[in-house]
This record gives structure tokens, sequence and C-alpha cells, in this order.
């Protein structure tokens, strides 16, 4: 199914080809490209506006996720029941906040990556608020982007622990 990447900001540059080619990689090794799946930047004052409307945080954030299958275990599949539910949700990259947390060794498309694929699998029903949760996600998140280098020839390593604003 389809992968929608929207640029609602003109704060930092975004190229959306190497983003779409490489979430369309991490969906196939979650087993997830049959379902839709839409990719939103913003800026720091829309993912702030975002985050405090919707997890009462007053700051401006990398990822937000909001998944179309609200009650899923970590790891487990959607079950559509009806074409329309082959949707996996939205996921909101603050593109300006991201940039900014980038060392000055990081590559900002490879953060894009990294932070889209954290949100898509919050999506998937991982979370990260207990030790042995961000445990079963980091674990989840490394499996995921070793196999994206082993397909690209990248070294992607998962958001760690305190590195992540939101989500």
């Amino acid at each position: 199914m389809s992968l929608v990447i929207r640029n609602l900001q003109r704060v930092i540059p975004i190229r959306r080809a190497p983003l779409r080619s490489k979430i369309e990689i991490v969906r196939r090794i979650l087993g997830v490209q049959k379902f839709d799946l839409g990719i939103i930047c913003v800026d720091n004052k829309n993912i702030q506006h975002i985050n405090r409307i919707y997890r009462d945080r007053n700051v401006p954030t990398d990822v937000l996720s909001f998944p179309f299958h609200e009650h899923l275990k970590a790891g487990e599949f959607p079950q559509p029941d009806f074409p329309d539910d082959y949707n996996l949700g939205d996921i909101f990259l603050g593109v300006e906040y991201i940039f900014h947390q980038c060392k000055e060794n990081e590559d900002y498309n490879d953060v894009l990556t990294v932070t889209a694929t954290h949100g898509l699998c919050h999506l998937l029903g991982f979370t990260h608020g207990t030790e042995a949760e961000w445990q079963q996600m980091f674990q989840k998140e490394k499996a995921v982007l070793d196999e994206l280098g082993r397909r690209t020839g990248t070294r992607l390593q998962p958001l760690t622990r305190g590195l992540f604003g939101g989500s």
C-alpha cells in the first residue's frame, strides 16, 4: 500500500526520496508493506503544538506516532477486517528538532530514518514507558536497522535512552 511523506515546514530542507527509499525497506523488513503509512514533517512550532494537545507536554520533540490500530501489543500485526483498515497510522517528525539534535558526525538523513523507524515501531505497539519496554523496543529497532544496513550498506543505531524526546 502507500507511503505518503508530507513536508509541512520550510525551516529545514527535506530530501524525501532517500527517506522514502529507506522507509519502504523498513516496512518490508517489518512485514507491513501492505499497510498505508503517513509521515508528516513539521517544524518546532507545530510539533510542540501537537505535543501539547496530545501529550500535555508544551515542548518540541522528535517524533509523535498516532496509530490507526491503537491497542496492539509490542510486535503484533494489525488484523484488518476491511480494506480501509490496512493503515498503520501517522508519524509526525519534528524535523527542526531532529536537525538541531544531530551531532556533527551524524548524517541528518540517517537520523530521520532512525527516528521514523522508532515512530513506526510505536505504530506496531512498542513503547518505552518502563525499562523492560524500552529494552524490547531498542532490540526491535536494532534488529530492523541492522537488516536495513545489510541491505543498503548503512550503519544506523537506534535512538538511545534519553535522546528520544517524545513518541
